[in-house]
């Protein structure tokens, strides 16, 4: 089955996405029966392109590491708009095999443009992708809804800790187990700051060896200030606790040079200090923290090292249940997008695995 995919921005992760998706093409076809094409491609900066025949994913990526336009496609229009012009164009969109995907950087005020773009997506009979944090982090219940009424499907994996299957495992592999909290490192970009600052380095060096690692979010103080785990945290509650939160509804405390002094100080007494993002659920109401913790050296969360994140979960039948990644980066993110494209996959083909030659 051919899927249409619409690229709406095309910066570092939608252009390994890209890179990512023509590399397994053989493999997908081969295990998923899952084959697909570029139709359409709107950025903020370098134009918009649409080709029903699909677009040449290997030039579109040429396109983006030199900054190049990626086609001529008017302009004038709003993306909402530029998607429905996709999807009116074929029988994808009515067939169910248009798919969003979406990768716009995080706006912490409001979640936008994004949650218009998935909005627009699921009005318009598309599947909507997306990595970014905010449709999650503040219009989740909304869009949640707006899927299940147009019999599509909103996934967001790569929204929290890249490619680890966090909200497919919870939603697929734990029936009838409960989240009622969980304590974790969400932001590769301020573990790997206070562990190069334990080591000796300077705080503005380690930052700039995440800008340069196409790691840090394209406005770094995001990250440095705890919106970025911020906006995880919301998002986790909303979709794990039923919580109704927004990045600014959790108590947030971000790192600087200063937390350097005091991870140095905290490792001299065999501790760490990691930026930490909570949330649990108590008496009907969810509470939400982000901000730099001391723990001991013993701690699950204390030996993640560098660019490691993880995740302990707490339920009501489990006890304790831990997810560690370690290591992290734009590959894993590319495929957080994706293992959700594979999975609306499965939906459309109406087969419990599509995989060739497995029940």
């Amino acid at each position: 089955m051919t899927f249409d995919l619409v690229l709406i921005g095309f910066g570092s992760v939608a252009q390994r996405f890209v890179a990512l998706l023509e590399g397994q093409r053989a493999k997908i076809g081969r295990e998923f029966g899952l084959s697909t094409r570029i139709v359409a491609v709107a950025t903020r900066r370098h134009g918009r392109a649409y080709a029903a025949r699909g677009i040449d994913g290997q030039a579109l990526v040429e396109c983006g590491k030199r900054g190049e336009p990626v086609g001529r496609y008017a302009l004038e229009r709003p993306t909402v708009d530029f998607i429905g012009d996709v999807a009116r164009k074929g029988a994808a969109a009515e067939e169910g095999r248009l798919v969003v995907i979406e990768t716009t950087t995080l706006d912490i005020a409001q979640g936008q443009p994004a949650i218009d773009h998935i909005r627009a997506a699921l009005g318009c009979g598309a599947h909507a992708v997306t990595a970014n944090k905010g449709p999650v982090a503040f219009a989740y219940d909304t869009l949640a809804d707006a899927a299940k009424n147009s019999g599509r499907r909103f996934l967001f994996e790569g929204a929290v800790m890249d490619g680890i299957p966090i909200f497919n495992l919870v939603r697929e592999t734990l029936p009838a187990v409960e989240i009622v909290g969980f304590r974790g490192v969400v932001n590769t970009t301020t573990n790997y700051i206070l562990t190069a600052m334990e080591q000796g380095q300077a705080f503005d060096e380690a930052l700039a060896d995440m800008r340069i690692a196409g790691i840090a979010e394209a406005d770094a103080s995001l990250d440095v200030d705890g919106w970025d785990a911020a906006a995880k945290t919301a998002a986790l509650a909303n979709v794990l606790l039923g919580a109704r939160l927004t990045p600014h509804g959790v108590e947030r405390e971000g790192i600087s040079a200063a937390t350097g002094i005091r991870a140095v100080a905290a490792r001299a007494a065999k501790r760490r200090v990691k930026l930490v993002a909570t949330a649990a659920r108590e008496d009907g109401a969810v509470t939400a923290r982000v901000g730099p913790q001391e723990l001991p050296e013993d701690d699950l969360l204390a030996g993640l090292e560098g660019q490691q994140n993880g995740i302990i979960f707490h339920t009501d039948l489990l006890g304790e249940m831990a997810v560690v990644q370690r290591g992290s980066g734009l590959t894993q993110t590319a495929y957080a997008l994706l293992s959700d494209l594979i999975a609306i996959a499965k939906d459309v083909s109406g087969r419990p695995d599509v995989r060739r030659g497995r029940a």
